[in-house]
């Protein structure tokens, strides 16, 4: 699909907000494999260009912003009625004709604030007036500010801003605005949109994040575990996929493990991971919802800094460990914003976990001067299924684990696009 982004951008300063908004666009609709054009004003820096602004794959077009040879000068019209300056309208078709041959070979054009802003007046007459030469383009307009109320009096050409457009749909970023979103361009809701602005949690990470993310998905889950370590059985590591197993098990949530493992002499790693995996599997993983780092690139480890990146995305923090002199990874869990989930056996974890209100269980430990084994009754199984009721109805119950999962998972780009935008631009409902 041939899609334009009309922005009229005089510059990329992140100052303005709108860069960052469009620049997750393009991530999104460059990863989707859609041919992909950025219409900018003709004085636009390229030297301001940096980031997804610099991907070759983007088509910029450069629009006029000449009239007989002089700059057009953009003056902001926001009221409803007045004169606008005496070349407005012979400037509005120069850019006209300019973006009409542009769009010609276009599937679908998205507009920023072009029909909202009063110093875009210009370009929204200019639009207006390409389109009837473009039968076969469908537009989307976003607003990203509050809806203006509609004035009773209106003349044009400044009626522009408060009316409809033949094949547009009318986008703003949150279902509450959609009404006077409809009211402001005088269209019916049936004729408008929600597209929420997107974060982009993954912008800043670090570099192994980033190349971790290329083969994991960690931001779709509805739980995350991270469980970083040395690769010994002293880590109980496969007691934590039992527990996910029961998770995933007992409440149908969708879940993934990433165990950031390091070599440990005690046991052959390829061994030990079979037993954590047949262990998770026992008890309700997939094969795939448990990951080795190692496995995946980092054979001697995930750099210490990534792991507390990946606790920034991580909601659920499992720590069976056999023996603790302090625990520091538990510390690391907990300022990521993790429920943790702790062995009450081992007196180090049990002393951390009771000032974090962390939630207990108990496995085979060592004590200060002796050990300790657990016996489940009526099993094993039970016992983590038990426990799994109990540890998801927590975390569902917990306003900020909550809003931290729903912002990965349904403010990420890609959700945007999948549940959001894709229905837009292929001519299917949005969520409304």
């Amino acid at each position: 699909m041939n899609i334009a982004i009309l922005t009229m951008f005089n510059g990329l300063s992140k100052t303005y907000s709108l860069v960052t908004v469009v620049e997750e666009q393009l991530q999104i609709l460059l990863s989707s494999g859609h041919h992909v054009s950025l219409l900018v004003c003709q004085d636009c820096p390229d030297t301001e260009r940096y980031g997804i602004y610099l991907d070759e794959r983007i088509e910029w077009i450069k629009v006029t912003n000449r009239y007989n040879g002089e700059q057009i000068h953009w003056r902001d019209y926001s009221g409803s009625t007045g004169d606008v300056h005496p070349t407005f309208f012979e400037e509005a078709a120069v850019i006209a004709k300019d973006l009409a041959g542009i769009l010609s070979n276009t599937d679908v054009c998205i507009m920023h604030d072009i029909l909202y802003q009063g110093w875009h007046l210009i370009h929204n007459v200019a639009i207006r007036e390409a389109q009837s030469l473009l039968p076969n383009v469908r537009f989307v307009a976003f607003t990203h500010s509050l809806p203006v109320q509609r004035p009773d009096l209106i003349e044009w050409p400044f009626s522009a801003r408060f009316s409809p457009m033949p094949n547009t749909t009318f986008v703003y970023p949150t279902r509450s605005g959609l009404d006077a979103l409809a009211a402001q361009y005088d269209v019916t809701r049936e004729h408008c949109s929600v597209v929420n602005n997107s974060l982009n949690l993954l912008e800043n990470a670090d570099s192994n994040i980033l190349s971790l993310s290329e083969q994991v998905d960690l931001l779709s889950p509805d739980i995350l575990i991270v469980y970083p370590g040395r690769l010994t059985t002293g880590k109980q590591f496969e007691k934590a996929a039992a527990l996910a197993g029961a998770i995933c098990s007992v409440s149908g949530l969708s879940l993934r493990m990433i165990c950031c493992d390091f070599p440990s002499l005690d046991i052959h790693a390829h061994i030990y991971k079979s037993i954590i995996k047949e262990e998770g599997m026992k008890h309700g993983l997939q094969e795939n919802d448990l990951v080795f780092t190692s496995d995946l690139g980092w054979k001697d480890g995930f750099p210490h800094r990534a792991v507390m990146d990946l606790f920034r995305y991580s909601n659920l923090f499992i720590c069976p460990s056999y023996s603790e002199s302090f625990g520091l990874i538990v510390l690391e869990a907990a300022s990521g914003g993790n429920f943790l989930v702790l062995n009450q056996a081992v007196p180090a974890l049990e002393e951390l976990g009771t000032r974090l209100k962390a939630y207990f269980m108990r496995w085979n430990a060592r004590n200060i001067g002796y050990s300790t084994v657990e016996h489940y009754s009526p099993s094993e199984t039970d016992y983590y299924r038990e426990h799994a009721v109990r540890i998801v109805e927590l975390i569902q119950a917990n306003q900020v684990l909550q809003a931290k999962t729903i912002i990965r998972q349904q403010y990420s780009s890609h959700w945007i696009w999948k549940h959001q935008l894709e229905p837009i631009l292929t001519g299917h409902s949005g969520v409304n």
